[in-house]
């Protein structure tokens, strides 16, 4: 090897942002090498941020930088789904790969969920972070490990607490990347209480080039700048931890991350939110068991008929093994005449009047008050699973709560939350509306002849 490449080398395995340039041939942005240079400088490194900046690039360049310029080492990826991993980083890195030149791309092998050094003892490893597998950041050990977690607000701390003793080891370093999605955990501490403990950064959507300013007014004026999505999203600050919110941020956004599978056998439910007027709009939720099996279909300025006729094409349309055994609608207003028409159409649906009082009357003041909470608990068991629909999860985290004077929960209505400048939840009511069931049930019994043929619980869940 000649004099001038081992000074390159020397060069480049102390200056991260020089083997990005020099190396990858291409510019980092400023925040970019500022986060290099803070990986090089401290053990423990932990960046929040907005959608769009270019973190998976940062965290691809930092794998290809430590594989080729230490020996032994070891880098271990992490992140709450595989999807992360192996559709988004991992491909990342691929494609950063293929931009070396030829003598040091010909150096690493890169297959699905590995990279080895080629005739070296140095690999990095791609693990799911799984509460059932804790193990994603246990077991290695190297004089030269790397520990990466994207998504890290996602992830749960006992990951990061059977992890802790390999992060610990003398000279390893950690980095941590993510949205800022909750008010606690292990990342959010890294910014809090363990701040001194750590080397922080806040990366807004508006400090990277990347970002357009067109998708920063959108994400303003479809949420608003005060909401809980524009500053995690946008702002990468932390959600507000309002105390009288029906449902935190951090249980929607995990439940979109979660990968799970309802069984077969598993009976499907819709639930149908009628738009009545103006803005609103008529939302159709899907969900088998413990998933809402596709993003929630909207339409605006949909007069009865009209709804009608688009819920028998969307029954008609859907295989027979697909097909809900209760299609639950919220029946007042224009709602009351489009579950009369679909009943005459032989579809098996049910009205659901969430203004009448809860089937829990000790607890909640409403109807709509008790499934707004059913849904909070199926969020809580986080066992399910919700599409990647960012409206979706901004309607679950509008509505706000109170006790009312008698000591029941009473979720804010439609109206009170336009009068805060909020949308009317559409979207998160479809989702609620198929939790019906139980309390129609528990209120009434089987009201339909169809019913009948349905199977129950003790609690009056579907079966």
């Amino acid at each position: 090897m000649k004099d001038s490449e081992v000074e390159l080398l020397k060069a480049i395995a102390l200056d991260p942002v020089l083997f990005v340039r020099s190396i990858i041939g291409v510019e980092p942005e400023q925040w970019q090498c500022d986060a290099l240079y803070a990986v090089r400088d401290n053990d423990r490194v932990a960046i929040r941020s907005g959608h769009g900046i270019g973190k998976t690039a940062f965290l691809s360049w930092l794998i290809l930088w430590w594989l080729l310029t230490r020996t032994p080492s070891r880098v271990a990826c992490t992140a709450n789904t595989a999807s992360q991993l192996s559709d988004i980083l991992w491909a990342e890195v691929a494609k950063w790969h293929r931009r070396l030149p030829e003598g040091f791309r010909n150096l690493l092998d890169v297959k699905s969920d590995k990279i080895e050094f080629i005739g070296g003892d140095s690999f990095a490893v791609a693990r799911t972070a799984r509460r059932e597998t804790p193990e994603a950041l246990q077991g290695f050990h190297s004089p030269n490990m790397l520990f990466l977690i994207d998504e890290a607000s996602g992830v749960d701390d006992l990951i990061f607490e059977v992890g802790e003793g390999a992060m610990s080891t003398k000279g390893a370093k950690t980095v941590m990347t993510g949205n800022p999605t909750r008010t606690s955990g292990y990342f959010y501490e890294a910014f809090n209480k363990m701040a001194e403990r750590w080397s922080t950064m806040k990366v807004a959507s508006s400090d990277s080039t990347q970002v357009s300013d067109g998708f920063i007014e959108d994400m303003k004026l479809k949420y608003g700048d005060e909401s809980n999505i524009f500053r995690v999203r946008v702002l990468g600050e932390w959600p507000e931890a309002d105390d009288d919110v029906v449902i935190p941020m951090h249980l929607a956004e995990a439940a979109v991350r979660r990968e799970q599978e309802a069984a077969e056998t598993t009976p499907v439910v819709w639930g149908l939110d009628v738009a009545r007027f103006g803005s609103d709009k008529t939302a159709l939720c899907k969900r088998k068991g413990n998933v809402v099996t596709e993003p929630i279909k909207t339409w605006r300025n949909k007069d009865l008929m009209e709804v009608c006729g688009i819920i028998l094409n969307e029954y008609e349309t859907t295989s027979w093994s697909d097909r809900p055994v209760e299609i639950l609608v919220d029946s007042i207003g224009l709602g009351a005449g489009v579950v009369d028409r679909l009943i005459e159409l032989d579809l098996p649906c049910r009205g659901i009047n969430v203004a009448e009082s809860s089937s829990m009357s000790d607890k909640y003041s409403r109807l709509r008050d008790e499934l707004w909470f059913a849904a909070k608990e199926w969020l809580e068991d986080r066992d399910c699973s919700l599409p990647d629909d960012e409206e979706l999860v901004s309607d679950l985290c509008k509505p706000r709560f109170k006790f009312t004077s008698n000591g029941k929960l009473k979720v804010e209505s439609k109206d009170e939350m336009k009068r805060r400048g909020l949308n009317s939840p559409d979207v998160a009511d479809a989702l609620c509306l198929t939790f019906g069931s139980r309390a129609s049930l528990a209120k009434s019994g089987s009201r339909y002849r169809w019913n009948s043929t349905l199977d129950y619980d003790s609690s009056g869940w579907i079966v």
